[in-house]
């Protein structure tokens, strides 16, 4: 059955790139509606924008989304991840501003919002997109694939001259809350250089050592250190979850990225779309909704770390 939040719940916080603060709702939807940002900042009926892959306008640090009035919203695949990670179908997310609020860096905090507040299961089953054959794009030497499987699988692989980083890789199956238990507190993670860079250029104003890993060499600068030893490329396998998303519904199909950004995975969703014989959309019966992210997710689950 598609699922909703029970009551709403927000979030305070600031955007990544002004710094400006800004403040998210999560608020119930109907059956059907899908996830749609809502910018209460705008005035008219022109502040909607459909958390939808065509949406997409490509940037090189977030994935933003912007409607056919120029409306945007920016970094919205930390909250994409969680309501997929958590099994959320219908939702209206309200933004105060053109960023989602940055939080810690990770979804950890929008989990526990949506797991506190509770899940509303709705009375209509869920429709799932399930890959039939390979769909590749390149980058260089970065590359983006879906293929078919029976659930979502996410593959990964990172390289990062900071040893601190390295080359790593992680495979996981998204049933069973797997994106709680395992990747939803992994935060997002950069270069001291490349934030030096970015400030002297007036963006990451809203990033700090305690919402970002910031790594150095073979030096990681935040307090704490690492919440996973591989928090790195579990953090990417959260963004690829939120990016994916954007399909508009529950994909059947293993993900695999190597090198891969918020673009190339919006470039894989266009490609997939653009090839009417590369998906089909099912109703998904108990034992393929069984399967899906988020199904049966409880509190229990959520990282004692986070």
């Amino acid at each position: 059955m598609q699922n909703t939040i029970k009551s709403p719940l927000s979030f305070d916080g600031v955007g990544l790139h002004s710094g400006a603060p800004a403040r998210l709702t999560v608020l119930p939807a109907p059956v059907s509606h899908g996830v749609i940002f809502r910018r209460v900042d705008v005035a008219g009926s022109s502040n909607e924008i459909p958390a939808l892959w065509h949406h997409v306008r490509q940037s090189p640090l977030c994935t933003r989304l912007v409607n056919s009035d120029g409306v945007a919203v920016s970094t919205v695949e930390h909250i994409m991840a969680a309501l997929v990670g958590c099994g959320i179908h219908n939702a209206v997310v309200e933004v105060d501003g053109p960023e989602v609020p940055i939080l810690d860096g990770s979804s950890a905090i929008f989990v526990r919002g949506i797991l506190g507040t509770g899940i509303q299961r709705q009375d209509k089953p869920v429709r799932a997109l399930r890959v039939l054959k390979p769909v590749e794009v390149r980058k260089g030497q970065a590359r983006a694939r879906l293929s078919p499987h029976k659930t979502l699988l996410i593959e990964f692989n990172i390289e990062f001259e900071d040893a601190a980083i390295g080359e790593q890789k992680k495979t996981l199956n998204m049933s069973n809350g797997s994106f709680v238990r395992e990747l939803s507190n992994s935060r997002t993670f950069c270069r001291k250089a490349d934030v030096d860079h970015m400030r002297a250029n007036g963006l990451a104003l809203g990033g700090t050592l305690e919402n970002a890993v910031v790594v150095d060499g073979e030096n990681v600068l935040s307090p704490g250190g690492l919440r996973h030893r591989d928090e790195a490329v579990r953090h990417k396998m959260l963004d690829a979850l939120g990016d994916l998303g954007l399909a508009g519904m529950p994909i059947l199909g293993h993900y695999q990225g190597f090198r891969a950004g918020h673009a190339l995975t919006n470039d894989l969703l266009h490609a997939l779309f653009a090839d009417k014989d590369s998906y089909e959309v099912v109703e998904c019966d108990p034992d393929m909704a069984a399967r899906l992210p988020g199904a049966g997710v409880h509190w229990g689950e959520i990282p004692e770390v986070a």
